[in-house]
């Protein structure tokens, strides 16, 4: 009389009911990949080969195979939630150890690092002086040298788009003087920087000529003493003929590099019938700024915002993917690491190969189904019971057995 048959199914179904328990446990888990035990039938072998009355020996488990099938996407309220739609995992460095993870719920430590909660750093590419993204061996992802703020810049270019109205007279009251308000016809201001950081207002006073179709532009930094008057040339359409750019170069006392020059680029002024209108008004200098936020691109593209107005490129996250995932090895604490049987991996930019997106402000929740797992285990709880019933069959066979006389 035979035990093996109904001990071997109560051994698969406690192994599957572990896996299910192990489910519903981490159900909630974000990035958490569901198992199933899989199981394989038992048969002696004889020398004999296989019969028509080969009985079994029972069951046992054949493996625990991971599901790697999109989780949920949930929307957080964190910049550096990063959820992974699609294929491959994070590349996680812990203490130079390479392990994987689907998690991305990241912060920033105190040493600038990009984190996971066990204290993994987040790795991708870097970037150079230029804040230009280089493709190379992933490195752990710092954040630290932006925390003390962007460098100020020089304004070396402004632009200016205005309409002039053709309609007006030369102003009444002449030489030129800033002070009097008769002498020019329109003003306006624009803000440059010098190289530290310090703003300058410019003011522009444009002057209309006796000569038709011409003005004459004058300048002057901080309210200080006015530059020779340059004169504008319009065609008879209204459209600028002349001279585009201004070249400007201003004395200042604040300790930075002296004169504060750059071009007053003028293209797209115009003179119309119509009142004075400022259309654009733009220039690339600076003050410092220090780190206000953090955003992530769905290409992994992890850029810093400043105070300044400003923003840079830090860095980018990649991802890994595997021929074989389901041959990787779980560690715990949401990470995997490569084995013989998962292949390398291949490591590139998100949405690249068969790499899936990123969605930032976003987590994937577990992959696990609640009531699907509900289900198998109360299958696994009959299959328990009625391997049990097997066993307590053949216990009642031979105590018959034992009580024959």
């Amino acid at each position: 009389m035979a035990f093996q048959q109904g001990l071997s199914g109560l051994n698969i179904a406690s192994k599957a009911l572990d896996a299910i328990s192990n489910n519903v446990a981490n159900s909630t888990t974000v990035g958490f990949k569901q198992s199933q035990a899989q199981f394989a039938d038992i048969y002696a072998t004889t020398l004999g080969g296989g019969t028509s009355s080969q009985i079994g020996i029972g069951a046992r488990v054949n493996g625990v195979a991971q599901q790697f099938s999109q989780g949920n996407i949930t929307v957080t309220s964190n910049p550096l939630d990063i959820a992974i739609n699609g294929e491959g995992f994070f590349r996680m460095s812990n203490n130079g150890d390479v392990l994987y993870s689907r998690n991305g719920q990241f912060n920033v430590d105190k040493n600038g690092y990009i984190v996971n909660g066990s204290g993994y750093r987040l790795t991708g590419y870097g970037t150079d002086a230029n804040a230009n993204i280089v493709v190379t061996s992933p490195i752990d992802l710092r954040i630290d040298t932006a925390l003390t703020g962007a460098s100020p810049s020089s304004t070396t270019q402004a632009n200016l788009a205005v309409n002039l109205d053709s309609r007006l007279s030369p102003p009444a009251t002449t030489p030129f003087s800033t002070a009097d308000t008769s002498s020019f016809s329109y003003s306006t201001s624009l803000t440059a920087y010098d190289s530290l950081g310090n703003p300058h207002v410019m003011s522009m006073y444009f002057v209309k000529s006796a000569t038709a179709n011409q003005w004459d532009v004058h300048t002057s930094l901080d309210g200080g003493a006015a530059t020779a008057a340059t004169t504008l040339t319009f065609n008879s359409n209204g459209g600028l003929v002349g001279p585009t750019s201004v070249a400007q170069s201003f004395a200042v006392g604040t300790g930075a590099t002296t004169p504060l020059a750059f071009n007053l680029d003028l293209t797209g002024s115009t003179q119309y019938g119509t009142t004075f209108s400022v259309n654009s008004v733009a220039q690339d200098g600076y003050t410092s700024g220090r780190l206000s936020g953090l955003t992530v691109s769905p290409e992994g593209i992890i850029q810093g915002r400043y105070t300044n107005g400003q923003s840079r490129n830090l860095g980018q996250v990649v991802l890994a993917s595997f021929q074989n995932p389901d041959g990787m090895v779980q560690l715990g604490s949401n990470a995997w690491a490569e084995t013989s049987f998962s292949g390398p991996p291949a490591v590139g930019a998100p949405g690249t190969g068969n790499r899936g997106g990123l969605q930032p402000g976003a987590v994937e929740d577990s992959n696990v189904d609640l009531t699907a797992e509900l289900v198998n285990m109360i299958t696994q709880q009959r299959a328990y019971q009625a391997n049990a019933q097997s066993i307590k069959t053949q216990d009642q066979i031979l105590q018959t057995l034992v009580n024959l006389r």
